[in-house]
């Protein structure tokens, strides 16, 4: 979309508080312009029709017809971004994770106590993903967006850039994979297609809001071979394992013995996230060196793109998702900008390329680290 063309929004909350509270932070930012509201599905149909926007905020909850059974509609009928408003609660993770599954582009929590508050709070979060979401073409993949990202911390604001030691006193290997909007179904299609066997621990740093990390690493759980859980601080990281950061802390991968284990972080936001992958993908470049896989998946911004270069440098092999596949190529797109991602690869086949790295013969990774 255009820098100079306003992104055209229609909000869709059965609340007249809450469609008025985002209608407000969304129309105070010069980019955007609220050109509707509706109350429920029916209405909203009606004003999709008549005023054609080009992002939809939709609140999950909503008479007469819920929010997943229009986005289901409205995904099979007329495919366009959805920004989805769930409330902060174990009920509500389960359906922004649905909603997710059904297409929608990203969601924003929204708070069950003090609502008013709790979405003034997180203002500039909702406008850059509505504005992130105006990128997102739904009905084929986009093309890769240089959409500015503002200002903010890197990885050092958490953890201290320095040399990688030539050697590594560990001898297990380790798996860590990044992801933001569209993460949450790239992560499930590579967890449920990698077997257990001879597979190393695994650490995930996927942009999530806090109350959805728990839900969304059970939902893993339950859909993978592996055992997947929300990584806790001083987890020991252990083969056939994946540890999930949860949504408001960093993790980090730290030596245990011979091993590897979870240090959790609450630490400066990074790229503007906590977790942030650059602050993980640095870690396991300090800790695991040549022994490390790095994984980037679809996700907007750059955040992971440096961390992945500096687990390069420090012998790790490194791969990362395809623009033809991924929701937004910018994560995995900046990272093979500057020379991060020794290959890219579809989705579909991203399983099968860390089984080969890892194989029946773990040491493998590092003998393929550099002829990916």
């Amino acid at each position: 979309m255009a820098m100079d063309k306003k992104i055209k929004v229609l909000v869709i909350d059965d609340s007249a508080m809450m469609r008025k509270l985002l209608s407000d932070i969304l129309a105070s930012d010069p980019h955007i312009e609220v050109v509707g509201t509706a109350s429920d599905a029916y209405v909203a149909r009606d004003k999709i029709k008549s005023l054609n926007p080009d992002v939809l905020t939709l609140d999950v909850e909503m008479p007469r017809m819920d929010g997943l059974s229009f986005l289901r509609n409205l995904m099979r009928l007329r495919p366009m971004p959805v920004v989805m408003c769930s409330t902060l609660t174990q009920a509500g993770a389960e359906t922004a994770l649905d909603a997710l599954a059904l297409g929608a582009v990203d969601v924003v929590g929204k708070p069950t106590a003090d609502a008013v508050n709790g979405l003034k709070h997180s203002a500039q979060e909702i406008i850059a993903k509505v504005k992130m979401a105006a990128a997102v073409n739904v009905r084929m993949p986009p093309a890769f967006t240089s959409q500015a990202v503002e200002a903010s911390r890197d990885a050092g604001a958490v953890l201290a850039k320095r040399p990688i030691p030539r050697g590594s006193s560990s001898s297990d290997h380790i798996i860590a994979i990044g992801a933001s909007t569209g993460g949450t179904e790239a992560i499930k299609e590579v967890l449920s297609k990698l077997s257990v066997d001879h597979l190393p621990g695994i650490v995930i740093a996927q942009h999530i809001p806090k109350a959805f990390s728990g839900p969304f690493a059970a939902r893993m759980n339950s859909c993978s071979p592996l055992t997947v859980c929300e990584a806790r601080d001083g987890d020991v990281i252990l083969a056939g394992h994946v540890y999930i950061a949860p949504g408001d802390e960093h993790l980090l991968v730290e030596r245990a013995g011979r091993g590897f284990r979870c240090r959790l972080d609450g630490g400066a936001l990074v790229n503007r996230h906590r977790p942030s992958v650059d602050v993980l993908f640095r870690s396991v470049a300090q800790t695991a060196g040549h022994h490390g896989v790095g994984v980037l998946l679809t996700g907007m911004g750059r955040d992971g793109a440096e961390g992945m270069k500096e687990m390069l440098e420090a012998g790790a092999a490194t791969l990362a998702q395809d623009q033809q596949s991924s929701v937004v190529w910018g994560m995995p797109g900046a990272a093979w900008k500057i020379g991060a991602a020794q290959a890219l690869h579809p989705l579909s086949e991203i399983a099968a390329r860390i089984m080969t790295l890892c194989g029946a013969h773990p040491a493998a990774v590092c003998a393929n680290a550099h002829t990916v």
